[in-house]
């Protein structure tokens, strides 16, 4: 392979004054050596992943990233620019930006690329000499690695370091340092207890670490850097556990087992977190270790004096903050209601795959085996291989055995989103009381929060250390799921069973008006957040309806309805990006066809590119035609029984041309709104030029190089 990078992929001018045309102008360079075949195409996926999530981090660094089948080899372009160009970051605009390119599929090159740039951008002399190179020959070395360090050595460059990025990285004790930590200086923090700490053993005090975010990348790598290098500088021994996205390496049990504390710097739930059972324990996000690692190392050895220890398989100590990662879920100061959404979608995105294979299942034993499949024997009892019918019995009944597991899981990862692991198994015994009382889906939300609230406060008790052992596996699933049972079979779950059963008499009995304005609300709900929390509201409620053997009338004509308006925002999207693509930059094109197959099979997140780029005009005019799709689909009496599919699943719906008919007004509206609505405006960046002398439609307008207002 050729080297990553080289001079011609360096631009220390870099003029553009907006994200898309920093990318353009690195990308540029990239074709011009042959590494990126298809410039546009290349571009939009760059942008599809900067949809995503923004690129910034704190420190004026911009990093631009994709996987493409447009990419020959993997490859970085660094761009230094004057003005700063804004990349998403808190701390305002990025003056570094690297461009990184990898093949599609290349996983592993990607990720590698991306986790060892972070590394080095927490080094502040990788980053100032980066602002001062001269020319670009001397950037392209710093950044391979080649560029004296000052000391008689080389420094660590990107290419130098990619195949040790997942690697368990331990920081060595400069000889001073460990001495310094061995007297217990005051300048050192806490010290530890008279009789065992570790400077009384005679050497500097160890930390074990794990770093994690949501993606697994940039801020993993850079929280681990960050804690090492405090540690270097406070003479600690720090040992980190990178649990990023290409995978990670398990610390040594030795390691954890001769460490003095431990910190969590983490945004995800940690993986095998009771490895670090009855260590001194910090648990924070991973931004609190990248702005300030010598204020955890503080604490966590001032645990360790106090002798505050974590037991295992709890997430926290009692009087530490953020005991698990959902409870710290969430910016700082956001109170229980973001929380409350954040541990119920926990539950939620767990249900969803067992209501879509349950309810396809359940769907194809009908198509195949017509509406009385319900009322088949056993396949264990009788079974005929050359019958279609004995195998649309067995496919329905496998679906009715998925769907029975809805309940449960909802409840299970609702508690497992409050409490971490040890939530999981009262979560799973409310839910299955739930079902058993007829609590239903209501039920199963009641059982989760219940549950996870009973496993959070044993978890804030203070347990002898005698019994922390056994608290996971005996004391915490004993107690959390006597108390929840109790609760579930004398309590509430009588009165909740009579609300859920209310409810669905209620909906039953609704006709006319009454059902095309619910139709409505739920189109409402579907479009508002395409995917998010109250889009999945909405879906759960339909599906809940549907998931049980003989399911009404109401119910089926409500997940039609849901279904339905969930097709319109990406189907609208794409349709407007056909009807009048001037009024989308090049990556939204790209994105417009790929939405046709998203809608098509209710994937509502197809229109997520779109309504990120422009909100207010996209999610308005989506949320219109859904409302109408589910008004009309109500009004039609159009059914379905099954929970997902899209348009692979209309042989299966009632009044399917009706249906069909519905799915297209709404599409109709919603384009036409966003078109209006986009018109009123200049068009966006890289729109298609269309002069009067035939300008070429691939190169940008005069007007694409305005900013757009939201």
């Amino acid at each position: 392979m050729s080297e990553m990078i080289t001079a011609d992929l360096v631009d220390l001018d870099l003029s553009a004054d907006s994200k898309e045309a920093a990318a353009r102008a690195l990308a540029e360079r990239m074709v011009a050596l042959g590494r990126v075949t298809d410039l546009d195409g290349f571009l939009a996926d760059v942008a599809a992943r900067e949809a995503q999530m923004p690129t910034g981090l704190d420190g004026g660094i911009g990093i631009p990233h994709c996987r493409s089948e447009h990419v020959t080899e993997p490859t970085l372009a660094f761009g230094r620019s004057a003005a700063g160009i804004d990349f998403g970051a808190a701390d305002g605009p990025a003056d570094l930006i690297f461009l990184i390119a990898a093949p599609a599929g290349a996983d592993d090159a990607h990720l590698t690329i991306l986790s060892s740039l972070a590394r080095q951008l927490m080094n502040a002399e990788f980053t100032d000499a980066l602002r001062s190179a001269a020319d670009a020959d001397a950037a392209a070395a710093l950044i391979r690695g080649e560029e004296p360090d000052g000391t008689g050595g080389v420094s660590e460059g990107i290419e130098d370091s990619v195949d040790s990025v997942d690697s368990v990285d331990s920081v060595a004790v400069p000889a001073a340092a460990s001495a310094g930590a061995a007297t217990g200086s005051p300048d050192d923090g806490p010290r530890n207890g008279p009789d065992d700490g570790p400077a009384e053993r005679g050497r500097p005090f160890r930390v074990v670490a794990v770093t994690s975010c949501p993606t697994g990348i940039a801020h993993t790598y850079m929280a681990a850097e960050s804690l090492e290098k405090a540690g270097r500088e406070a003479g600690v021994e720090v040992v980190v556990e990178t649990q990023g996205s290409a995978g990670f390496t398990r610390l040594d049990p030795a390691v954890i087992e001769a460490a003095d504390g431990v910190i969590f710097a983490h945004d995800v739930p940690v993986r095998d977190k009771d490895r670090f059972a009855g260590k001194p324990t910090v648990d924070t996000g991973v931004k609190a270790a990248i702005n300030r690692p010598g204020e955890l190392l503080d604490e966590v050895r001032g645990k360790a004096a106090r002798g505050e220890v974590t037991a295992a398989g709890a997430a926290g100590t009692a009087g530490s903050s953020g005991t698990t990662p959902v409870e710290r879920g969430g910016k700082p100061g956001e109170g229980y209601g973001t929380k409350l959404r954040v541990w119920l979608m926990s539950g939620v995105s767990y249900m969803v795959p067992f209501v879509a294979a349950g309810g396809l299942l359940i769907a194809l034993g009908f198509a195949i085996g017509g509406y009385e499949i319900n009322k088949a024997p056993s396949v264990m009892d009788h079974f005929v291989w050359s019958q279609a019918d004995s195998w649309a019995a067995l496919l329905f009944q496998v679906g009715g055995v998925a769907f029975a597991f809805l309940v449960p899981v909802l409840a299970g990862y609702i508690a497992y989103g409050m409490a971490d692991r040890p939530g999981l198994v009262p979560g799973f015994v409310g839910g299955s009381i739930a079902l058993t009382v007829n609590a239903g889906f209501l039920g199963g939300l009641a059982a989760g929060l219940i549950s996870g609230a009973v496993v959070m406060a044993i978890q804030r008790v203070r347990i002898p250390a005698a019994l922390r052992g056994i608290m996971p596996v005996v004391v915490i699933p004993l107690i959390s799921s006597a108390v929840v049972g109790f609760l579930m079979f004398v309590v509430i779950g009588k009165p909740i069973a009579s609300a859920q059963k209310a409810m669905t008499d209620w909906l039953s009995g609704l006709s006319g008006a009454n059902a095309v304005l619910l139709g409505a609300l739920l189109g409402l709900m579907m479009c508002f957040d395409l995917g998010g929390p109250v889009n999945k509201v909405a879906y759960a409620f339909a599906t809940a309806g549907i998931a049980v053997a003989d399911p009404s009338d109401s119910a089926m004509k409500i997940m039609a309805a849901v279904m339905a308006a969930g097709m319109v925002p990406p189907l609208a999207m794409a349709l407007a990006t056909t009807v009048r693509g001037k009024l989308f930059n090049a990556a939204e094109r790209e994105n417009g066809k790929a939405a046709w197959v998203l809608g098509a099979s209710f994937i509502s997140e197809g229109a997520i590119p779109f309504a990120a780029a422009d909100p207010l005009r996209v999610i308005p005019s989506s949320m219109v035609g859904g409302a109408l799709t589910g008004a009309l689909s109500m009004a039609f009496g159009a059914t379905l029984r099954a929970p997902h599919g899209g348009i692979f699943v209309v042989p299966l719906i009632g009044n399917p041309l009706l249906y069909l008919v519905a799915i297209a007004a709404g599409v109709c509206v919603t384009t036409a709104l966003v078109i209006v609505l986009k018109g009123l405006r200049k068009p966006a960046p890289g729109a298609v030029a269309q002069g009067p002398g035939g300008t070429d439609p691939s190169a940008p307008s005069p007007e694409a190089k305005q900013p757009v207002a939201a």
